[in-house]
């Protein structure tokens, strides 16, 4: 059973969409604990309904990123993860954290990667005139949001959109494709190799399966 650790700053709405695939035994892994940087994130309290282990790793009690990232590490660790993933997590995490989870985390960015990388990613996408918006997962690397591409989901934009409605439309496809993801992760179905996503042994186009 692939063991799950789940880093979450805020309302945890992609938490909640892997906790309900999980109780329908749709996940393909156990969801051991949920690590918070923030105690007030309400993430956590879907965690404690759901009967989930919390954790709290506040940055604001750590001098710098690197001092935050090893007490992040040793409290993640601690859970034995084969699988950390990342749901709204609003960290920049230092290139030590990242190589120790090589392979093995996952984020969800709400964007059609590469473009409209870092934040304001749904008023970017409107104010470039784009006619379609997404959302990525891709596995974690050094570079901020430039992991290789696992799958993506489009949603239109339309006249008059603005960047909350574009958010509601792009959040719908996140909790379909999260926990799709992680499932085909748990099912050993997608790893990476050589820095390369692949989906049941084929190397994955760099918007990820499904590219048209």
């Amino acid at each position: 059973m692939t063991r799950i650790v789940v880093l979450i700053s805020g309302n945890g709405s992609n938490l909640q969409a892997l906790l309900d695939q999980s109780d329908a035994n749709q996940l393909g892994g156990q969801i051991m604990a949920v690590i918070s940087n923030k105690a007030d994130a309400y993430g956590l309290e879907r965690a404690h309904a759901a009967g989930i282990a919390t954790a709290v790793v506040s940055n604001q009690d750590y001098a710098d990123r690197e001092s935050f990232d090893a007490a992040l590490m040793q409290v993640i660790d601690g859970y034995q993860p084969n699988l950390v993933v990342l749901a709204g997590f609003m960290r920049i995490l230092t290139p030590t954290l990242v190589r120790h989870y090589r392979g093995r985390m996952l984020n969800i960015h709400p964007s059609l990667l590469p473009r409209y990388q870092g934040l304001h990613t749904h008023q970017k996408a409107i104010d470039a005139g784009d006619k379609e918006h997404g959302c990525s997962v891709h596995f974690v690397t050094e570079e901020l949001d430039g992991g290789p591409v696992i799958l993506q989901a489009r949603v239109p934009i339309f006249a008059g959109d603005t960047a909350s409605e574009v958010a509601e439309r792009v959040l719908v496809q996140e909790h379909a494709i999260y926990p799709l993801t992680v499932r085909w992760f748990c099912d050993g179905r997608v790893v990476m190799q050589q820095g390369n996503a692949y989906l049941d042994g084929a190397l994955l186009p760099p918007h990820g399966y499904a590219e048209e």
